[in-house]
């Protein structure tokens, strides 16, 4: 669906778009891995630890919404191939969720994201129009959805990451961050462009990210991930607990590294006071 109007699906879940999170909602932990049904997650990457969940985390300055419901977002950016998988389930039984509106973003192999001013090394790169490496779609029967990406490049102060926002309903979104293994990360960089084209040195690992580490810093952070012959495999499974209190503000409540962006996305800014997107309970954009 790439480069086409959003369906009229789509449209009629508009209306979910940058709505707060008016009762808690958080990401479940470890409970879940002994429950789950064991589903095209868990068979796409067997043995793989998919099961331990993702904790909510900040949103960053560079989130909108370009109302684009597709499963290829790299409308023709240069990259590693990955196949995102991304399972929703319930917290209460671990059975899945469908039809809740996912969202992804990220950084491309250059370290900008799409929509703003102030990107690249030297923060000279205007990418204002622009809606690369965004997209939505709505989870299956099995709770399932799955992004054709490329693998995300770094910006300094920050490790690589995909950004992910699911919308349960009118009321309730959860917001996260999905993280990659630095020894892939570093052999990437290293030796495929255009990732090895950039004259800056990446600046901070995945134990040195201060987001990162705010919200553990453990397993449950990363996707289990796999190489084929011409892509990466990358999968997740996200619980939603739908009964969890709104967490207390702490380090990962707060704005990410770096001055905030300048100029503005395209789209409409969703309603709320003029803050973008939808907040999770306890944290900033």
């Amino acid at each position: 669906m790439t480069g086409q109007p959003p369906s009229s699906r789509f449209t009629r879940r508009q209306t979910l778009t940058g709505l707060g999170a008016a009762s808690g909602v958080a990401l479940t932990g470890r409970r879940a891995f002994a429950q789950m049904e064991v589903g095209t997650a868990a068979k796409l990457l067997p043995g793989a630890n998919i099961c331990i969940l993702t904790p909510q985390a900040v949103e960053g300055p560079y989130y909108f919404d370009p109302k684009l419901e597709r499963t290829d977002v790299t409308e023709g950016h240069q990259g590693v191939p990955l196949a995102l998988l991304l399972q929703v389930v319930e917290a209460s039984d671990c059975s899945a969720l469908s039809g809740a509106r996912v969202d992804v973003w990220h950084a491309g192999a250059l370290g900008h994201y799409s929509g703003y001013q102030g990107q690249g090394d030297e923060r000279d790169v205007s990418t204002e129009g622009q809606t690369f490496l965004r997209g939505t779609q709505f989870t299956d029967a099995g709770g399932e959805v799955t992004f054709a990406t490329i693998y995300p490049g770094w910006y300094s102060g920050r490790t690589p990451h995909i950004h992910f926002k699911v919308f349960i309903d009118d009321k309730n979104v959860v917001t996260g961050q999905i993280y990659l293994p630095d020894a892939l990360s570093e052999y990437i960089y290293m030796q495929v462009a255009p990732y090895n084209t950039r004259s800056a040195t990446r600046d901070t690992t995945n134990d040195r990210d201060g987001i990162l580490q705010s919200s553990g810093g453990g397993r449950e952070t990363f996707v289990a991930i796999k190489e084929e012959a011409n892509r990466y495999l990358a999968a997740l499974i996200i619980g939603i607990d739908r009964e969890a209190k709104p967490a207390a503000k702490g380090p990962g409540g707060g704005p990410p590294p770096g001055p905030p962006p300048s100029g503005s996305p395209p789209g409409e800014a969703p309603p709320g006071g003029g803050r973008r997107g939808a907040l999770v309970p306890g944290t900033d954009s």
